[in-house]
């Protein structure tokens, strides 16, 4: 029997179904993400607990990267994973509106990253082998930016729920519409194109001698630096709302702004890395560094860009540093590669996360000057890499 497989046609396909599929997911959860701040806030958070909170969702979720990366490449039931993942994460987005105290909106906030980790090192790995006939950096630049364009409409519909009804509970019901859109298009999705998980499974003597290389380990010690600086939206949306920088209302709409900066500068970068590889990724880096200064210091329009730009170093780390992973591991480990990855990536984001939380109570200035000094240390390792690469 032939086995059905990927060819540049089918490749550009799957990563627009794919898309469709995470439009319809973003639209859900980053909705979701963009108010979350503030309702945590509403129901008797402080800003050290708020930072806490993403910081350890984001832990939960990326640790468990490293575990359904490493099943997902045992079993190679990838699509499994895929679909299990969505659904878990999509169900705890309409279910924000029953939670009356902030540990239970904790608990969900958790619950939808702990879904997001069991689908993503699949999702990626499948995106890698289609990327692999179309461009690393195009498949994966291409599909965030359809992602964005849900993670842009997500805030709006928030945002004119809040404006018509000022209720969190009627927009996090609303919400509920495209989850279920989401979980209805995987399944459609994985019907279509079955043969996006299968591989050839390699030889038990290459997965005991299969060590992931030296370059790889310092991209992603240059990743964790990255994420340990970067300051999570639920803490700067918190900052906005408790600030009086901008109303409620347009908190989400500063979101969505941010999520079409992500959608550009995937797309962006994207098609560079293909064409310059890992070099058009330093620029990011420094654009990560400007983040904090400008939405914790600035006024309403300085914040306003500084949104965007937050949405354009996010859309590089989410969508081209992964592109970057494809081009330093072979496709066996891959899957495995992009649980750990995300996993040290996971941990450093909890740890910045949490302490810049801490930060926020006692000096904005300290704050911006830690995220600052770990975006340009995370140069060095990222250098180490690239240059290993070329050898």
């Amino acid at each position: 029997m032939t086995t059905q497989t990927f060819d540049k046609k089918s490749g550009l396909a799957f990563i627009i179904a794919f898309g469709v599929v995470s439009l319809f997911a973003d639209a859900a959860y980053e909705g979701m993400r963009g108010i979350t701040g503030p309702y945590l806030g509403l129901l008797g958070a402080t800003g050290t607990a708020v930072g806490a909170i993403a910081g350890t969702g984001e832990l939960f979720g990326y640790l468990l990267r490293l575990v359904s990366g490493r099943f997902a490449e045992r079993t190679r039931a990838y699509w499994l994973f895929a679909v299990l993942g969505y659904a878990v994460q999509m169900a705890a987005v309409p279910l924000m509106a029953f939670a009356g105290v902030w540990w239970a909106a904790a608990i969900l906030i958790i619950i939808e990253r702990t879904g997001k980790a069991i689908r993503n090192p699949s999702g990626n790995f499948m995106m890698s082998r289609a990327g692999s006939h179309i461009g690393q950096g195009w498949a994966f630049g291409l599909h965030e930016a359809m992602d964005q364009m849900g993670a842009l409409s997500g805030p709006l519909i928030t945002a004119l729920v809040l404006a018509h009804h000022g209720s969190y509970h009627d927009a996090f019901l609303w919400l509920g519409i495209p989850a279920a859109l989401t979980v209805l298009s995987v399944i459609a999705l994985a019907l279509r194109f079955p043969f996006a998980g299968h591989v050839e499974q390699a030889a038990p003597e290459a997965h005991r001698t299969s060590s992931l290389s030296r370059e790889f380990w310092f991209y992603a010690a240059s990743a964790a630096l990255i994420a340990f600086g970067f300051a999570d939206w639920p803490l700067i949306a918190f900052h906005f709302a408790q600030a009086k920088i901008v109303s409620p209302a347009m908190v989400p709409v500063l979101y969505a702004l941010a999520m079409a900066g992500t959608g550009a500068g995937a797309l962006v970068f994207g098609r560079m890395f293909d064409k310059y590889g890992f070099a058009v990724l330093l620029p990011a880096i420094l654009t990560a560094a400007v983040t904090t200064p400008l939405v914790f210091f600035g006024n309403e329009l300085v914040s306003a860009v500084g949104a965007a730009v937050w949405g354009i170093a996010l859309g590089v780390e989410t969508s081209v540093f992964n592109a970057g992973v494809a081009h330093l591991v072979p496709e066996q480990s891959r899957a495995r590669a992009y649980g750990i990855f995300s996993a040290v990536f996971g941990i450093a984001w909890f740890v910045g996360s949490a302490l810049q939380g801490v930060l926020y109570d006692v000096s904005f200035v300290l704050l911006v000057a830690v995220s600052i000094a770990a975006e340009l240390l995370a140069i060095v390792p990222f250098v180490a890499a690239t240059q290993l690469k070329k050898v």
